[in-house]
């Protein structure tokens, strides 16, 4: 008699994660959702066709440093996949010590004495996209706090000019409250988006605090002082048909825009920039207060509200 065993299940390393959205008649399937301490993964039942709702959580409500989460994402065709967070990422100071969350070192990761090694938090997630299937990554923004380093990379591969993506990338300056205001000490954030094996965009931002020594006296000048007075910087990236009538209105609205010199900056700027390919596009957003920013991607991306319904698109931007 012939023995049935199931094939073994990839192991999942601290911070990993997992996830498989399929289409199953009218309804968004999720075949696999998996994920390792301190990443958690929380997916919400709702009513709308075709549409799934993943949330990205963490216990403790933050990362520390030496936190790494790998989180690797599969989108079927037919399907929409909305990602959301429950407020925003807080990225807690680098220690010296690693976490007993992340004692397990990543297969060919080199052995290190971390008893005297400060590490950086690092998020690294990657997604493939079917045709026909659709992205919105819309999380809360990422907030680090005092002497942080934050270091992220996020891909995303699209099988076909018909997949469709969103993806929102942003970060306050801090606890303005207790007076930390852009006061971590690096912030380094990757975004790639291929499609069909052809890499169409790929965005950098790097805010480091200068280490150098001033040339011929001139002062050194601050990650608050390059950035002040704006506390909130955002990138979207459009991808894709779903998209399409979105790019063309803010394309449209950006045409309109006059350019003139001004005593006091406004509370908000924008720039659009489109893609090598015809079909995306980046636009950037610097804004005075995080709920400035917030309320205009809101105005901005409320097309989305046809694909995943009012009460989703409420959870993004409420």
């Amino acid at each position: 008699m012939r023995s049935l065993r199931s094939a073994p299940i990839p192991r999942i390393h601290a911070g990993g994660g997992r996830v498989s959205l399929i289409s199953y008649g009218s309804t968004a399937v999720f075949s696999e959702l998996a994920s390792t301490y301190p990443l958690k993964l929380l997916a919400p039942r709702i009513t709308r066709d075709r549409v799934a709702v993943l949330y990205l959580l963490t216990y403790g409500g933050g990362l520390v440093g030496g936190d790494e989460i790998q989180l690797t994402v599969n989108v079927d065709s037919r399907t929409v996949l909305v990602m959301l967070s429950q407020g925003s990422t807080k990225v807690f100071k680098v220690r010296s010590v690693k976490r007993l969350a992340s004692v397990r070192p990543s297969p060919g990761s080199p052995v290190i004495d971390h008893q005297l090694t400060t590490k950086a938090t690092m998020q690294n997630l990657s997604f493939t996209i079917a045709a026909g299937g659709t992205l919105l990554l819309l999380p809360d923004p990422v907030t680090c706090f005092r002497s942080a380093s934050y270091n992220q990379t996020q891909t995303f591969q699209l099988s076909s000019q018909n997949a469709s993506i969103v993806v929102l990338d942003w970060l306050t300056s801090g606890r303005m409250s207790i007076g930390e205001e852009w006061a971590f000490s690096r912030y380094y954030s990757v975004n790639e988006v291929w499609v069909e094996g052809k890499r169409v965009a790929r965005d950098v931002m790097l805010l480091d605090e200068e280490q150098v020594e001033s040339i011929n006296k001139v002062p050194v000048r601050t990650i608050n002082d390059r950035l002040a007075p704006y506390s909130c910087y955002a990138t979207v990236i459009l991808y894709g048909p779903l998209v399409e009538s979105i790019i063309l209105r803010l394309t449209a609205s950006y045409s309109r825009i006059s350019i003139f010199k001004t005593k006091v900056p406004g509370d908000i700027l924008w720039s659009l920039s489109p893609m090598t390919s015809d079909s995306g596009a980046i636009v950037r957003v610097a804004g005075k207060e995080t709920e400035t920013v917030r309320r205009w991607l809101g105005q901005c991306l409320e097309g989305l509200q046809d694909v995943i319904g009012r009460e989703v698109y409420q959870k993004a931007f409420q």
